[in-house]
């Protein structure tokens, strides 16, 4: 019999989807639209992605402390607010005719530090609102939405832009944000024991070498540089290779990059049996090795021009690291003592998508002088690179999930 999940937590999940949908629309309309009206390449596209993810790099780490001292469900609301401001300037931007890449890179970077509250939160809130019977179960749910706006947010946006313009995919976005907040104003957050009073600095150290010692999480968190260093070098060219080289429509594009969220929404679906069927340090490598797959089937465009087999690569893409997304959640939240949740989720976004903007200053150069098909290239490189550290590391070992940490 499966572990109910409680009412709580059914909130927090459809405020995740209402805050994922936001962030995908948003995501997905903003590299269209720039390049569509202003024109943008390569060399663009990567500046726009490494502003929008520079907060990863700068703030995770400073949410993360604030999340194990603070409300983390009023810390939430505060991100969506945020985000959901920062929408609406962009569609004033649009309306007003006011429309430039460093307007839109500056709006991007604000709506991207609301992301961060939210996605240091959550992770640290879900331990403390789920029985530890149904923590995998809660991920998978969290991650199934994800998926899901994955999905559906990128063909929407295309279809948006093409057919109604930009400011239509704007105000759904600013919506859906606003719509998330309001969803956890009714969430009820158990009380916490006030944290003692420590320096921050010694706070995020010790958060950082917990980490870094933890023999589980060390291989995890540097499996998840590489990859996300190689996903956006891929991404910086991808809407330009794709117009230019395959011939896409921007609803086209759209479809490709919603591929991915629905090999999110398979994988997450089937993750279950899979974690089932394996040993479960096996199922946290099974993303990793099926990210190399996906990007060979990327780099065979260049010889078999294809928006198929680019949406292809983005469902592989989206159905195995999932299951990695989903498993690796779970073991760190076990591992991980309550009190450290925050500072602990924070490192891991910091490295995670704190690496996108490197990945994507890389891959706008590398697009800007060696053209796409170097950066697709390099992307392989690098998604064979990930999935070696990880299948060198002990996790091949790990049979079951270990017990919670004190």
């Amino acid at each position: 019999m499966q572990a109910s999940l409680p009412p709580d937590f059914q909130r927090l999940a459809w405020s995740n989807l209402a805050a994922q949908s936001a962030e995908q629309l948003s995501l997905a309309a903003v590299p269209l639209v720039a390049v569509l009206v202003l024109g943008a390449g390569p060399g663009e596209i990567g500046l726009l992605a490494a502003l929008q993810t520079l907060p990863f790099l700068l703030l995770a780490i400073p949410m993360g402390l604030l999340a194990d001292r603070v409300s983390r469900c009023r810390l939430m609301v505060a991100a969506e607010t945020l985000r959901a401001l920062s929408l609406m300037a962009l569609l004033t931007m649009v309306l007003t005719g006011r429309l430039s890449i460093a307007g839109l890179a500056l709006l991007g970077f604000i709506g991207a530090v609301g992301t961060v509250c939210f996605s240091v939160a959550a992770p640290a809130l879900v331990p403390a609102i789920v029985p530890r019977e149904a923590l995998a179960r809660a991920n998978g749910r969290l991650e199934l939405a994800r998926s899901m706006a994955f999905a559906a947010g990128p063909a929407l946006a295309g279809a948006l832009v093409a057919w109604a313009g930009a400011p239509a995919a704007f105000v759904l976005a600013a919506v859906l944000s606003a719509s998330a907040a309001g969803l956890l104003f009714s969430l009820r957050e158990p009380a916490r024991t006030p944290a003692v009073g420590r320096h921050a600095l010694l706070e995020i150290r010790d958060g950082a070498q917990f980490v870094w010692r933890q023999p589980y999480l060390r291989p995890m968190v540097l499996t998840g540089i590489v990859w996300n260093i190689a996903w956006f070098v891929l991404q910086a060219a991808y809407v330009p290779y794709a117009v230019r080289v395959l011939g896409l429509t921007a609803q086209g594009v759209g479809i490709t990059l919603g591929a991915y969220g629905a090999g999110m929404v398979v994988g997450a679906l089937l993750s279950p049996r899979v974690v089932a069927a394996m040993a479960f340090g096996r199922a946290i490598q099974l993303g990793p090795a099926v990210s190399v797959l996906a990007a060979a089937t990327m780099v065979a465009t260049l010889f078999i021009p294809s928006g198929v087999l680019a949406g292809m690569a983005f469902f592989l893409f989206g159905a195995g690291p999932i299951v990695w997304t989903i498993t690796s959640t779970t073991l760190r939240q076990s591992v991980t003592p309550h009190a450290m949740l925050g500072r602990v989720s924070a490192v891991f976004l910091t490295v995670n998508a704190g690496s996108r903007p490197l990945g994507a200053a890389l891959g706008g150069v590398v697009g800007a002088s060696m053209g796409e098909a170097a950066c697709l290239w390099l992307a392989l490189a690098g998604f064979v690179l990930q999935a070696a550290v990880i299948f060198a590391s002990q996790l091949h070992a790990l049979r079951q999930l270990p017990e919670p940490a004190g």
